[in-house]
């Protein structure tokens, strides 16, 4: 078994799907073996490509609203893991990014996955970590997310928090009313241990 740190240096090398990333190969991902808790995203976005830091853009705002995050604490490796399905901007599609390479999470997840033995709570964020991280839920996003109950406190189903899905939190107020008050309580109990 290769160290973390090697494991880690591979990723950030990966060229593995160089020849279908419009802009080239650029792994994101923010790893640390003490991590607590697990933020299993779906692949960054032209913005976070541009710059390598995961989430750093408008979702990524949202995102650390819900939690209660300062971006110190979100960008605290020891603290979050963020594992996207895809580690480089795959490009643009039709209505939005492409979604992440096929090839990426057979490759490094499970590798990755079984060095984090320290997460106490993992966030499944759209719907291509939701197929990996929680199969069993096949009526889609909207379906998980109103399930959040059968997973709680160690996993947690969440939609995007894309800007282009306004209309999904205008449609399920729910969410931000009666989950996002206790997602924040249990990442404050996280943080503070």
């Amino acid at each position: 078994m290769s160290s973390f740190a090697s494991l880690l240096a591979d990723v950030r090398s990966c060229t593995l799907c160089a020849e279908h990333l419009p802009l080239g190969p650029r792994p994101v991902v923010q790893l640390h073996p003490q991590a607590r808790i697990l933020l299993a995203a779906q692949a960054p976005g032209r913005k976070v490509h541009e710059t390598g830091l995961p989430f750093n853009d408008a979702s990524g705002d949202r995102l650390r609203g819900w939690l209660g995050l300062s971006r110190e604490s979100f960008y605290d490796p020891e603290l979050l893991a963020i594992l996207p399905m895809g580690f480089c901007y795959p490009g643009k599609g039709k209505s939005g990014d492409l979604p992440p390479r096929p090839e990426c999470a057979p490759r490094w997840r499970s590798a990755l996955l079984e060095r984090l033995t320290d997460i106490r709570l993992t966030l499944v964020v759209g719907q291509y970590a939701l197929a990996y991280h929680l199969p069993e839920e096949r009526q889609g996003v909207t379906q998980a997310v109103l399930n959040w109950q059968k997973y709680w406190p160690t996993v947690v189903p969440l939609p995007h928090p894309s800007p282009t899905n306004n209309g999904w939190f205008s449609a399920n107020r729910w969410f931000e009313l009666e989950l996002v008050p206790l997602l924040r309580e249990r990442i404050a109990e996280l943080v503070a241990e």
